[in-house]
């Protein structure tokens, strides 16, 4: 039998001080949202900001949306075109600039990055160590992408994504976990490294080109290319699930140890 001790409920906590967790402003500002009627808990508004409540599971409403209270945050963003992953963006605006200001607030950041001209599922967090975890090649959390190419796909260049191919600026090999055919200018690749640019630099090195490029999966979560109904929408975000993210730590392997930097642009 186990002798792990079963975690112990969290202490009660005043709501202003789980507004203020969370990012929605000062301590200030949390008590006149809650005094102004702006914050719901279990359907019901309350007005002391002193009230206390478990924050195990605990969900806020707060100005008509829905606001999980979150140890640490964890979001799906359905990145449009357009948007640089950085919060300092040089020629495009930051995908920052598509959260609410508790989200940015909380300083959450992107989970490895996507070029400005690239779609489809970006996580977010405030949580380093979770970074690391899922940007890590050690921990192989695979990364899936749709990649629609200037001139038709063959056979030969599938073989050549699949064995390995080398960069310019890197001698060690980069080889696709997965590559298929999905259509006469498109391949669907699958990676666990986060190379700078690397689908385009694979895709350029087998002697094509990528036109369009869209993540439709980050580990066990799919975000499908439009036309197919998306979830988010583009240019939209949602709290990623605890279920999502337990499968996310499960998706890959090894022991994640300390917490890293972001992982350069994969796009």
């Amino acid at each position: 039998m186990s002798s792990a001790r079963p975690a112990k409920p969290a202490r009660p906590q005043r709501l202003d001080e789980l507004l203020f967790s969370q990012g929605h402003g000062t301590r200030r500002v949390c008590a006149g949202l809650i005094e102004q009627g702006l914050v719901r808990v279990q359907g019901e508004v309350v007005s002391d900001p002193g009230a206390l409540f478990p924050p195990d599971g605990l969900v806020l409403e707060v100005e008509g949306r829905l606001w999980p209270v979150q140890a640490t945050a964890l979001v799906l963003l359905n990145k449009p075109a357009g948007y640089e992953c950085s919060q300092k963006p040089g020629a495009w605006p930051s995908v920052m600039l598509l959260l609410p200001p508790p989200l940015r607030t909380r300083g959450v950041q992107p989970v490895g990055r996507l070029d400005q001209d690239t779609t489809g599922a970006l996580l977010l967090t405030d949580d380093g160590a979770l970074i690391h975890r899922l940007t890590s090649p050690k921990h192989h959390v695979p990364k899936v992408y749709e990649v629609h190419t200037a001139r038709p796909v063959d056979e030969a260049q599938v073989k050549r994504l699949r064995e390995g191919v080398v960069l310019l600026d890197d001698p060690v090999a980069v080889r696709a976990e997965g590559c298929e055919i999905i259509g006469p200018q498109q391949l669907r690749l699958t990676l666990v490294q986060g190379k700078y640019h690397q689908v385009k630099r694979m895709v350029a090195a087998v002697g094509n080109h990528c036109e369009r490029l869209h993540r439709s999966g980050f580990g066990p979560i799919d975000m499908p290319e439009p036309p197919a109904v998306a979830d988010p929408a583009p240019g939209q975000w949602r709290f990623v699930t605890d279920a999502e993210r337990a499968a996310l730590l499960a998706s890959g392997k090894g022991v994640a140890k300390a917490a890293g930097k972001p992982a350069p642009s994969a796009g």
